[in-house]
């Protein structure tokens, strides 16, 4: 959605993907949640509104969690495209006479996507506090409501496992964002 923003700045695709951008970002996901649910599982009776019945019983927590990240990605992607494009090494692509889509696809997408590696990194701690909200919306059991339930019960060991196996999967996403940013740029080295 970002890309597409950016190859179409200014026009009503722009104007439209950074419209559910700013909707995205704007809505809480305690608010989402119950949104989702009154439209898709009351009103249109097409999800279930809880369980694990199935891939159906994941679409609405997934949407709930990912709206405002994918939101934020896509401002991102579009932001980060945008200065990548305008860049004189991508002026020497198209003086060459490569196709748009090579000048999009290959030079400029993986010029833009450094800083969105940053961010996809970071977001995946928004990520796990999400879920807490998003377990106990929708009936789910996971570490949130397994932490939540633990601090109502002062069981300080469990709070310290939760804590702990957050931490752990937070510094591991943070490890593969490193090691993505080699595969990406190549100006990156580790010693």
């Amino acid at each position: 959605l970002g890309t597409l923003a950016a190859l179409h700045a200014g026009g009503p695709i722009d104007h439209g993907a950074m419209l559910f951008a700013m909707l995205g970002v704007s809505m809480p996901r305690f608010w989402i949640g119950p949104l989702l649910i009154m439209l898709f599982s009351i009103r249109l009776d097409l999800l279930p509104v809880s369980g694990r019945e199935g891939f159906a019983s994941l679409v609405l927590p997934a949407f709930t969690l990912g709206t405002a990240l994918a939101a934020m990605l896509s401002r991102m992607v579009r932001t980060s495209l945008l200065e990548v494009i305008d860049a004189d090494f991508i002026t020497a692509v198209r003086a060459k006479g490569a196709p748009e889509y090579l000048v999009i696809g290959k030079h400029a997408m993986k010029n833009a996507l450094v800083p969105v590696i940053t961010v996809l990194g970071l977001q995946f701690g928004a990520l796990l506090s999400g879920a807490v909200v998003t377990e106990m919306i929708f009936s789910w059991p996971g570490i949130g409501g397994l932490l939540i339930q633990a601090i109502e019960t002062r069981d300080y060991r469990l709070v310290q496992g939760c804590v702990l196996v957050i931490a752990f999967c937070y510094v591991f996403v943070n490890l593969l964002t490193d090691l993505c940013y080699a595969a990406v740029d190549p100006r990156v080295r580790f010693e």
